[in-house]
């Protein structure tokens, strides 16, 4: 009797642990950008203060994680890279939901005039990543994206 209660007991924990993970791999709100399988962790800019913010002044980002600018309406939008402290790679997106011009390792200024990086195609969309990442993930022009995005 002893031992059916101990593998009770166990095979219980078991299933709260399983269902724990689940739980955990389920309830995952963040935001989302992905390339193929690779996807990293977004904050989402699309307010007009978020937008011109960006990423100035961040002393870091992790590995894994970006920021998704979110425009109104699609336009041959220009970056810069102004009170920037990390080296970054800019992707711009189409409503499409594919690359369409990719900035490498755009480099931090503190300068009052910095130089500024346009596509020669409309975007709706640009994703601002770690430096190096895209060529880590081999992103080219063309390539498609999707977006998980959390409603607030």
């Amino acid at each position: 009797m002893k031992n059916k209660n101990l593998y009770i007991l166990i095979l219980c924990f078991i299933i709260l642990l399983l269902l724990i993970i689940l739980y955990l791999n389920f309830s995952d709100n963040k935001n989302k950008v992905c390339f193929s399988e690779k996807c990293f962790d977004v904050e989402i800019a699309s307010t007009q203060e978020e937008l011109s913010k960006g990423l100035m002044f961040r002393e870091s980002l992790d590995e894994n994680s970006g920021m998704l600018f979110i425009f109104q309406e699609e336009r041959a939008y220009n970056f810069w890279m102004k009170n920037t402290l990390i080296s970054l790679d800019i992707i711009w997106i189409n409503s499409n939901k594919e690359v369409i011009f990719i900035e490498h390792n755009a480099q931090p200024c503190q300068e009052e005039n910095c130089e500024s990086f346009t596509p020669n195609e409309t975007g709706k969309y640009v994703l601002e990543l770690n430096a190096g990442t895209a060529e880590k993930i081999d992103l080219e022009i063309g390539d498609e994206v999707e977006f998980k995005i959390k409603n607030n």
